[in-house]
This record gives structure tokens, sequence and C-alpha cells, in this order.
């Protein structure tokens, strides 16, 4: 690898490049990635949760039929949006994979959602058609209304279980933990009645090329709205070839148990667990709730895993636990982390329990979503380590220059995993992208020795455990409240999460309280969203055209 274009030439920016990018030409589309890892890799197992296990031969089988079930018993057409609301269960790569065939494009979708945050994403997008976990379809009732879905499918957490197993854990989730609200969506089809449907018809692949839209993929936005990243299949196949080629032999084909606690629906795990082990033949263990710790410690004690794909909260967390620290580590030999900022302490607790470095990678949504990566076998904590094949970074001032290697500046990318852009925003697309690179908003070093070090991000984004959170969102909740004048929401340090949302808020009213506030935000945002601190204050510091300092409220309470 160039550490960098040389910063002497006259006209040539300072930058890093990754090496050339090889592979690429070898897949028409991500349904290709399927096809060869069946062929390759047919009775070896694909994906597991909750002990049920399904190898490459049956996520075929099961994906062709969902495929035929959209192709042949709806109106939904290529290049149709289908949103998929579940979490990591055997069902999200069976849909993915299905809609995909069909041709459709896969709208990725948090089950924490509110209704309000569904309703937003799902006319946004314009899904047609929605495949929901029975525990969120009460939520979906109430919205459904309000977009333009179609065709709701319906699956329960087992259903890709076999019976009686599939009975039992079902009646348990519906009837002894309650975690099913009765709901009424008339029409919708269950996923085993579509499947079952579908196995029986003919139906050929859906033909797509690698730039067609694959996923809309929904990131925050600093507006307060969230914007659908068009990744096209050129974007996804290219950082899962990306991926592969920054790992090179710390990872096998076909012999490892990579464990996937994060959820699929975030475009980290979706590209590494759908994408890259699918292409390599390895095993995903899928962890439908990793926040219960017991539960998921006694899932990585059924077997020894090679792989582990995490971030530094559930590694501070894991790593605090002795049942954890009593497993079998003897074939770990691959840890990965990324969606926010690795600690060193994390880090170096984490190989001291399990024996193995932890590797860290950068990226966004928008870039699909590898940018660099740590090689296993050269490690550089604190960094975010190298360009991944075929991407060029640099980092610019104010005015878009390049800055010398070694000085801050924002940090901009070019590559093939680059979204297309943002969904029906072209505009801020526009704003985005100059000459081809697309500015990340993170503030970055460009060091001498081909690493990148992030030293700032966003100005104004909040990281909780890993999900991007936007202050205008929180804060457009929060003053929708009768007693609330002004807010301003900004991240404040937390051991656990890496950042919490604390917020700032100006009433007229000595009867508005925290709790009042946060029972207000639960209704209508994520868990992960709503403020674990809140301070009153009489006023709100301003810049002289009125608008709030959120940078000088972060810097009073020490974040």
């Amino acid at each position: 690898m160039s550490d960098n274009a040389d910063a002497s030439a006259p006209g040539r920016d300072p930058m890093l490049h990754g090496p050339a990018l090889e592979g690429l030409e070898q897949y028409g589309s991500i349904t290709d990635v399927l096809y060869r890892a069946v062929e390759r890799f047919g009775d070896k197992p694909a994906f597991t949760c909750m002990g049920q296990t399904i190898s490459f031969q049956a996520l075929d089988r099961l994906s062709a039929a969902f495929a035929a079930w959209l192709t042949c018993e709806t109106d939904l057409e290529p290049g149709d949006a289908v949103a998929i609301q579940l979490p990591n269960v055997l069902q999200f790569p069976v849909a993915v994979f299905g809609a995909l065939r069909a041709g459709m494009v896969v709208v990725n979708t948090n089950p924490l959602y509110t209704e309000r945050e569904m309703a937003y994403q799902f006319k946004d997008a314009g899904a047609k058609a929605i495949v929901i976990l029975a525990n969120m379809a009460g939520k979906l009732e109430q919205v459904l209304d309000k977009t333009v879905i179609r065709h709701v499918v319906v699956t329960e957490l087992a259903d890709l279980h076999v019976a009686p197993k599939r009975w039992v854990i079902n009646a348990a989730v519906k009837y002894v933990k309650k975690m099913v609200p009765a709901y009424s969506l008339p029409g919708a089809t269950p996923l085993r009645q579509a499947l079952s449907r579908g196995k029986r018809l003919e139906q050929k692949d859906a033909t797509r090329e690698l730039d067609d839209v694959a996923a809309l993929q929904y990131t925050g936005g600093t507006t307060g709205k969230p914007k659908g990243a068009m990744l096209t299949h050129r974007n996804l196949v290219a950082n899962m070839v990306q991926a592969r080629m920054a790992i090179g032999e710390g990872i096998g084909e076909g012999t490892e148990r990579v464990m996937a606690p994060l959820p699929v629906y975030h475009i980290y795990t979706f590209t590494v667990n759908c994408l890259f082990l699918v292409d390599t033949g390895n095993h995903s263990v899928l962890i439908p709730n990793p926040r219960d710790l017991d539960a998921f410690v006694k899932t990585l004690a059924q077997a020894p895993f090679t792989g582990f794909i995490g971030l530094n909260t559930l590694f501070n967390a894991l790593c605090r636990r002795d049942d954890f620290k009593r497993l079998d580590f003897s074939r770990l030999h691959l840890t990965i982390s990324g969606g926010m900022a690795l600690t060193h302490a994390a880090a170096e607790r984490w190989e001291a329990v399990t024996g193995c470095p932890v590797a860290e990678g950068y990226g966004l949504t928008e870039t699909s979503p590898i940018v660099t990566f740590n090689p296993s076998d050269a490690i550089q904590l604190g960094t975010i380590g190298k360009p991944v094949a075929g991407t060029a970074v640099k980092a610019v001032d104010a005015e878009g220059n390049a800055v010398p290697l070694g000085e801050p500046g924002e940090l901009w990318v070019k590559g093939p995993q680059v979204m297309k852009g943002y969904w029906g925003m072209e505009s801020i697309t526009h704003q985005t992208f100059n000459d081809g690179w697309f500015a990340t908003g993170d503030i970055a070093v460009l060091q001498q020795d081909g690493y990148v070090r992030i030293v700032d991000r966003k100005k104004d984004m909040i990281l909780v455990s890993g999900f991007n959170v936007y202050p205008n969102e929180i804060e457009d909740v929060v003053t929708a409240h009768p007693d609330v004048r002004e807010a301003a929401a900004v991240g404040a340090p937390d051991d656990d999460s890496g950042e919490a949302i604390k917020l700032f808020v100006v009433t007229d009213s000595a009867e508005l309280d925290a709790d009042t506030l946060r029972r207000w935000c639960k209704k209508q945002l994520a868990g992960y969203k709503v403020p674990k601190h809140i301070e009153f204050r009489d006023e709100l510091p301003k810049t002289n055209v009125g608008k709030v300092l959120r940078r000088e409220l972060r810097d009073d309470q020490g974040s």
C-alpha cells in the first residue's frame, strides 16, 4: 500500500491510497454473492439463531421461495422498495436475499423505532411492502395509513425453527412473556405462508445491474430528518471485496464461526455478516438481544468461536463478567471493532481476557460502510487503520484545500463503496460531494506511515453505543412539549455507551421535571435517543443571530 501521493509534487494533493481493488468483476449484482456461496459451500452452516441453523443451500431455497412470492403473488415490480424491520433472526437474511432476488430495493429499518420514526422512514422511502416481526406489528397498524405500503408480511420470532421448538418459542414469546401486543392488519400474510406458496412457484430471479440501487440505508441528518443513502449493488459488493482484501489471511473460507451481536439492519453488520461472511462461506451466529448478557454469554459458551464482530461498549460489558472470562477463547483469532471509537482501555482489556487483539475500522453509512481498516498483522491502536482497496482519502481545510500529512482536516473519501447519493435530496447530495469526493464531516490526521487518526467528529452528532443521534431530532420532539420554550441536546461522556444524551431545557413551568420529559420522549423516540441527563436553565447560549451554541454547552459540562 502506498503511503501517500508525493506531497511535494506541484498540483498534487497529499492523500493516502489503498491498493488496487481486485475481484469485483466476478459479480454482476449482490445475488451473485449468494449463488457463488451456494455453489462452493452449499451444505455448510450459514446462519444460526437461538440454536437453529440454516445452511447456504437452505438460505438459497428459502430466499428463492420468498422472491417467487414477491414476484408472482404481489403487484410489486423490480425497483420497488421493501422495508425489512427485523432484529437478528434467521428471517433477516432470507428476507434480504429474497427481496434482492426479486429485484427490489431493501429498506433496513430499526426494530426499536417508534410509530413516528417508522411512519417517516416508510413514507420517505416510498416502501410498498414490509416484512415485520409480530412484536412490532401493533406499531405498524397505527401508521399504515400514513404510508404507501400495500403488502405486509408478518413473522414470529422462531418461524424458521423446526417444530415443536418453533411452537414452544413463539407461544412463550406471545403468551408467557407477552411481547406481542395485540394488532389488526387485515390482509397481512404470515411469512411461513408466503414461503410455502413461493416454493411451489417457478420464477426466474430479476436481473439487476451493479449500478442499480440495492438498499436505502437510513442515517441521521443534521436537519433532524434521517436521510436514505442510496447504496448500489456496486457499492455493497465493492465493500465486501474490500473487506476480504483488508482482512486477508486473517479469515479462512468455510471454517469460521463468527458471533454477530450487533444489529444486522445496521450497515456495519449488514455488510460484514450478510455479504462478506456469506461470500467467504462462513458461519454467522445471530444474537437477537445482546443486551441480555446472561443469555448472550450462554450462547458464546455453546461452541468455540473464531471471530467476533463488536464495538467498544460491548467489549467493556463482556470483559467485566466472570462467566465471559471463563469461556474457551482458544480458537478466537479475529475481533473487529466498528460503529464507535475504540478506546485503548477496552482494546487492551479485550486482548487480556481473550488473547485476541482488536482490529478497528472506520466507515459511514454513506460508504457501505468500510473506508479504513487496521491490518490484522499490524494493528496500530488509536488509529482507524489504512484505506481499503480502491479507496483514496485526504484531509482538507475549510476551503476544501488538502492539508499536509500530519495536520488535521476534514476527512474526504473517494472509492467504489461511496453511495450514489441521498434519496430524494439532490441539493444535500450536491453539498456533500466535491468533484467525486465525499465529505465525511469527521476531522482526521493522515499519518506519514499510511494510518489515519480521527481527532474529532461531526460537530453536533452524538454517538450512543454506536448509534448516530442527531440533536435536532431530539430537540424537535422536546420542544413540541407545551411547557418547553427552548431545548438543546449534546453528548456527554459515558463509561458504558461512549456518550449519553444530555438535554438542556428552558421552561416557563415550575412543574415540569426531568421524568416528565423522559416519558414524553419515550413515546416518540427509540430508547437510545432518550436523554439520560436533563438540566434546566434560564437561557441557552446563542450567537448574535440566535443560533444555539451547542459547543459551549458541551464545554460547560466537560464533554
